[in-house]
């Protein structure tokens, strides 16, 4: 598959940008955004979606989003920086400047609750919207780790509980207890894929957006979205859209409910044995359901 990659001015800065041309083209498909996770993961780790050009004769396109990646690096951008509008706007910005007016939207994490954010906003052209392994607001998400917690091995309860206390989190007792929750509810790979290794390494190298807006690790969220939610916004958004989580995913089912009841046009998938980055872990299967949704919304289906 031919792969371009190109940087756009965004305000002041750069956007990295990744776009995935199918070796036979079929007029009659929208392309596909895919956005991904952290704030700040980068796109390495959501790349095997790129996969579905070729199967499904798309364009697919993944960026950086601004502060990590190939991106713009901010680290002495002030807290208040870093917003979903921010977000929101670099979106547009790279849409606009590609000339894309009709598309697919799917997010994942992260990238999931700023797609829903944009698709509060029933921006014309979204044809259908993917959220993935996203929670509907932060207490949400917050209340279901605490439950996933709880059944971790005493000890790890404990090795947790102490450093956030004393405020060591880079402590090697630490990190050994995060892996454990990661290991469980994050990504059953193991040892974990070589994109999702790309993605913490270049996270950890760079940490200020995901640090700032969520905090040292998945579970443990003291960032500026902590108070997030996109709840009370749900019923304004038009487009269809498929909610899709793992069994054990640290996306609760609790915390993507929301989605499935307050969007008009919306439908639920669960991946049995697949948790936090079900595409990664049932990378066939996972496309195979993407794929066919996406059909439904495209402009051939339209013809029919």
């Amino acid at each position: 598959m031919p792969v371009d990659t190109r940087l756009i001015p965004f305000r002041e800065f750069q956007t990295w940008v990744r776009i995935t041309t199918p070796e036979n083209p079929r007029p009659d498909t929208h392309p596909l955004f895919v956005l991904h996770g952290g704030p700040g993961m980068a796109h390495n780790y959501v790349r095997n979606i790129a996969e579905l050009a070729d199967e499904t004769g798309r364009q697919v396109i993944h960026y950086d989003q601004i502060g990590c990646g190939n991106s713009t690096h901010l680290p002495e951008a002030p807290t208040d920086f870093w917003t979903p509008e921010l977000f929101i706007d670099e979106f547009h910005t790279v849409r606009t400047e590609l000339g894309i007016d009709q598309y697919h939207l799917l997010g994942q994490s992260w990238g999931g609750m700023l797609s829903a954010e944009i698709a509060v906003k029933a921006p014309e052209g979204l044809a259908s919207l993917s959220i993935c392994n996203s929670p509907a607001s932060m207490d949400l998400w917050v209340e279901g780790a605490t439950e996933l917690r709880a059944q971790l091995p005493a000890e790890t309860q404990a090795a947790l509980d102490r450093h956030e206390a004393d405020g060591t989190v880079t402590h090697p007792e630490y990190l050994a207890a995060t892996e454990e929750f990661y290991q469980r509810h994050v990504c059953r790979v193991w040892p974990p894929p070589a994109d999702f290794v790309e993605t913490e390494q270049q996270m950890e190298a760079e940490p200020t957006v995901y640090h700032t807006m969520n905090g040292p690790n998945e579970f443990h969220v003291l960032g500026t979205l902590r108070t997030w939610t996109i709840i009370d916004r749900l019923d304004s958004i038009v487009a269809p859209t498929l909610v899709i989580a793992g069994e054990f995913d640290e996306a609760t089912p609790a915390t993507w409910a929301p989605y499935v009841e307050r969007i008009a046009d919306s439908r639920s998938h669960v991946f049995a044995d697949a948790s936090h980055c079900s595409h990664l872990e049932k990378p066939e299967e996972f496309r195979a359901v993407i794929g066919a949704f996406l059909a439904e919304y495209d402009p051939a289906a339209a013809q029919v």
